[in-house]
């Protein structure tokens, strides 16, 4: 066994075990926590892959952003224990054969597949997800979406500042 699967098993327990521990948490903010655990450890798994553009993403705005803003609405809200009920019954054993048959299904597809698995590994391009090669493509064959994108995001901010100006003013 390669050093990269040993890595890659240790990165994927711990994924599951942070993913798990996530759901099964009372606490709201013990759940955000491990979930951010989660995205670190995803993107730890892009950079096995040399998808260093993707992993930073990944921890800048799913770990940075997005789990500021779960926190604040989590505070906000004062949501930080969330009360459990037996309502449903039957939601336990359909959900466990529900998984058993995702489970197989992921086992019969590596079964069949492993073949073409194989071959669209090998046959990565070098500077696949780098940096340089998204910036490239993206300022080339994107520029006019990138360049929509970037606008609609500016007039989406001042559109927020100004309707919460117009608040602030009525409020006074």
């Amino acid at each position: 066994m390669s050093i990269d699967v040993i890595i890659f098993l240790g990165l994927a327990a711990v994924a599951i075990a942070s993913a798990v521990s996530m759901l099964i948490s009372r606490n709201a903010i013990y759940s955000a926590i491990f979930l951010v655990m989660n995205f670190i450890t995803v993107a730890v798994l892009y950079l096995l892959l040399n998808a260093a553009f993707i992993a930073l993403v990944q921890v800048t705005v799913y770990a940075g952003a997005i789990m500021v803003l779960f926190l604040f609405v989590i505070m906000l809200l004062g949501a930080e224990h969330v009360e459990t009920s037996r309502k449903l019954p039957w939601q336990l054993p359909v959900a466990l054969i529900f998984g058993l048959i995702l489970v197989g299904e992921f086992g019969l597809m590596l079964y069949t597949r492993m073949d073409v698995l194989a071959e669209s590994v090998q046959s990565v391009v070098e500077g696949f997800g780098s940096p340089a090669s998204v910036g490239s493509e993206l300022f080339r064959t994107y520029l006019i979406p990138f360049e929509i994108t970037s606008v609609l995001l500016l007039v989406a901010m001042v559109g927020a500042i100004v309707l919460s100006r117009n608040e602030r003013k009525e409020s006074r």
